[in-house]
């Protein structure tokens, strides 16, 4: 796989992997012939030129931890797009039937081990290039060592915002050593993200501001991913606090506090790092070189805005792309389409991404019961009054956000050319209907539609499907066979439909040509874009302000959060902030519930939930970035998401919906405090007399 930023992929990048293929087939062979290694012959072959050069970049960012369509909470980097999926990890973003939809507490293959391979060709680099200056102009000299940094700088944010405190090793480790220099002990969490922050400073300093090449980075692809490594510092220092009895803790072997931050120092360092944070953004913001992308947008024009959005994410000349992972077909390819397309367009599988109902109430454009849960019923909640009657079901979402519209696949709307017809069931009752269920609470999630009276009783008058196809349950209606969940489910049995009432529309490929398989997949991946970076700023700048602190670049910190904010919103087809964001939890809640909007299904929310420390029960009251009643959907450690699902009623020919806790496939999420933090592989403990296991695990 390769890396671009902001650059179209082209015949150069390919040559340049097919350079470094054929390097370490040659590194390969040298070693089977007993010649030495390349750090004996190695070294002025390719760092006293740029083929050279090219290679060894090539090598290093093909190992980066960039989380795309081959990565998955569930297994860790394995880079594989088995089972492609988006928001599955305990979000609330979206739901799968697999295994692999689970809260983001741990992954199969830990980032530790690959983590130092790639630190070792980072720091490879930085200590031989120098004996090598005099080859390069020094502008290119100074590029290649800042890549170097960059990569090291990006590998330890990965660990320290997994594990917190890492070892940090600097410096090449030559076998065989002396034991004590072998063994490189966790760092504290504050000193690994000091070596953050350093690193990532002394890359912006050394690098070009305009990438030299297709795949290398720049000065403001370096800041933009220091402001969002410095907004999860900032995160950690001040919220590790408001976790019941502190969030810290020393390592047994070394006594070294490998999570956490001391009391006298949090505070302090929280501060520090949003400040990083702020200029970091600001300084991607002031250089220029990105926007947001508007290039079919429209004022007032709802479509546009739409399918504005929906562009943005596989235009490659797009003015937003800070950071791009590229595919190409035949030959680098992923399954993203082939696991998570609708059940129509099922190869070999479906439906792996099913946004929930607690998503879509984010977004403005439906009417809400007080609570804020969208509203169904005539009545002030969901058990009261009879069901909301709609010509169609897409008559539901008229007045939804389009943003939402480009993230989601409503039911009814239309797809690669065809309708996506889905229907929970059939009712054929008389109508107004009340609601099926007296009780919508978490205690009664496990109580579904099969087993209402409805269903089971005598006359019958609710018709579900158990499975697709000709077993489906079948009504006539007007002297014609309807099938009680449509083409599309879902179907009470099978988790390979909709789970949800729900499918995913970002990222697929909308190309009605386009017959998705395993492997034909080659849409690209946006790893950090402009929306990125301005959510960066805004958040910091809160922050700030929350702690009392002055604007770090003398602007006004709430103009320019509101600013950001609004423009992410008019882009989206939002409703935009009327006054300033004000300095207090309100105006962080903004900023934090425009974030998991506009950033759904792109590896990030996952991340923002274990940052702001709202996933354990007593803080899930803020887990949607706005004050939620967290009983609503969870019970002590566990909780569970919703779907939304559309009947259609004979008597009428409308339909109506019905938000139920999920109920095909139930998946049901447990997280603990202990979890925000993932354990050291035990291997690397056992055996280390130095390598600390977290503190209570």
């Amino acid at each position: 796989m390769l890396i671009t930023m902001n650059l179209k992929f082209d015949y150069t990048m390919k040559r340049i992997y097919t350079l470094f293929l054929i390097g370490i087939l040659l590194f390969s062979a040298c070693n089977d012939l007993d010649i030495p290694p390349k750090n004996v012959i190695g070294d002025e072959a390719l760092f006293t030129n740029e083929a050279g050069m090219d290679i060894y970049m090539a090598r290093m960012y093909s190992q980066m931890p960039f989380e795309d369509f081959k990565y998955m909470g569930e297994w860790g980097f394995e880079w594989n797009s088995w089972l492609g999926a988006m928001g599955i990890e305990g979000t609330g973003e979206a739901l799968t039937r697999d295994g692999i939809c689970r809260p983001f507490t741990y992954e199969r293959t830990p980032y530790w081990g690959m983590a130092f391979t790639l630190l070792r060709d980072a720091n490879y680099l930085i200590e031989k290039l120098p004996e090598y200056e005099s080859s390069f102009a020094e502008i290119t000299y100074n590029h290649y060592l800042g890549e170097a940094y960059f990569v090291r700088a990006y590998v330890f944010y990965q660990m320290a915002r997994r594990f917190g405190g890492v070892p940090l090793v600097t410096n090449v480790i030559s076998y065989p050593a002396e034991i004590d220099k072998l063994e490189v002990p966790r760092a504290s969490e504050e000193e690994t993200w000091n070596q953050v922050l350093a690193d990532f400073n002394q890359a912006i300093e050394l690098l070009m501001a305009v990438s030299p090449k297709s795949g290398y980075s720049n000065k403001y692809v370096a800041s933009a991913f220091k402001s969002e490594a410095m907004l999860y510092a900032g995160s950690v220092a001040k919220y590790n606090e408001t976790v019941t009895g502190r969030l810290t803790g020393f390592g047994q072997k070394t006594g070294v506090r490998v999570i956490g931050f001391a009391a006298e120092s949090w505070e302090a360092a929280s501060k520090k790092y949003f400040r990083e944070a702020f200029l970091a953004a600001q300084e991607v913001i002031k250089s220029g070189q990105y926007s947001l992308y508007k290039k079919k947008w429209a004022a007032g024009n709802p479509e546009a805005q739409y399918q504005n959005m929906v562009d943005m994410f596989s235009d490659l000349t797009s003015p937003e792309n800070i950071y791009v992972k590229e595919y190409s077909y035949p030959t680098v390819t992923h399954g993203f389409d082939a696991y998570s397309a609708p059940y129509i367009f099922k190869s070999p599988l479906a439906s792996g991404t099913c946004p929930t109902v607690d998503f879509l109430e984010l977004f403005d454009g439906f009417d809400r019961y007080a609570d804020g849960r969208v509203k169904v019923t005539t009545g002030s909640s969901s058990t009261e009054g009879t069901y909301l009657m709609f010509d169609s079901p897409m008559e539901f979402f008229k007045d939804a956000e389009p943003r939402l519209r480009a993230y989601v696949l409503f039911p009814g709307d239309i797809f690669k050319g065809q309708e996506i017809e889905v229907r929970a069931g059939i009712y054929t009752g008389t109508e107004p209907i009340q609601p099926l269920f007296n009780d919508y609470s978490y205690e009664t999630a496990e109580t579904r539609y099969q087993h209402l009276s409805q269903y089971t009783g005598v006359p019958k008058v609710l018709y579900l499907s158990p499975r697709e196809g000709n077993s489906q349950e079948v009504v006539d209606y007007n002297g014609s066979d309807m099938t009680a969940a449509g083409p599309n489910g879902p179907f009470y049995d099978n988790g390979e439909a909709t789970l949800t009432g729900l499918y995913c529309r970002k990222w697929l490929n909308p190309d009605p040509s386009f017959e998705a398989a395993e492997g034909k997949s080659d849409q690209p991946f946006i790893v950090m874009r402009y929306a990125d970076v301005l959510l960066n700023a805004a958040e910091a700048a809160v922050e700030l302000a929350l702690a009392g602190e002055a604007s770090p670049d003398g602007t006004n910190l709430m103009e320019e959060a509101t600013s950001a904010i609004n423009d992410i919103r008019e882009r989206a087809g939002a409703i935009l902030l009327t006054g300033n964001i004000t300095p207090d939890i309100n105006g962080r809640n903004i900023v934090r519930k425009e974030r998991r909007k506009e950033l759904a299904l792109e590896h990030k929310t996952k991340w923002d939930l274990r940052r702001w420390r709202v996933q354990h029960y007593e803080a899930r009251d803020g887990f949607w970035g706005e004050f939620r009643d967290k009983d609503s959907y969870s019970s002590n450690t566990r909780y569970r998401f919703r779907g939304l699902y559309p009947f259609f009623s004979t008597e009428s020919g409308r339909y109506f919906f019905d938000a139920r806790f999920q109920w095909v496939s139930l998946k049901t999420f447990e997280y603990n405090i202990v979890d925000y933090y993932f354990a050291i592989p035990g291997g690397e403990v056992s055996k280390s007399p130095v390598i600390d296991q977290q503190p209570n695990r």
